[in-house]
């Protein structure tokens, strides 16, 4: 509940579109290969990111 009003750290907000953009790839896996592709590939930038912020 104190949490509520809490905002999320940058790791956080970069975590969260990280996962959002591999659940996006995998749904668009069995539609067009092409679309997930670059999916991934976004998902992939997004985690070096991640890493970048120090794991």
């Amino acid at each position: 509940m104190f949490g509520l009003f809490k905002k999320k750290t940058e790791k956080e907000k970069l975590e969260d579109a990280y996962e959002k953009l591999l659940a996006e790839a995998h749904r668009l896996s069995t539609i067009n290969r092409t679309q997930s592709d670059a999916k991934a590939a976004e998902a992939d930038q997004v985690l070096k990111k991640i890493e970048a912020l120090g794991g």
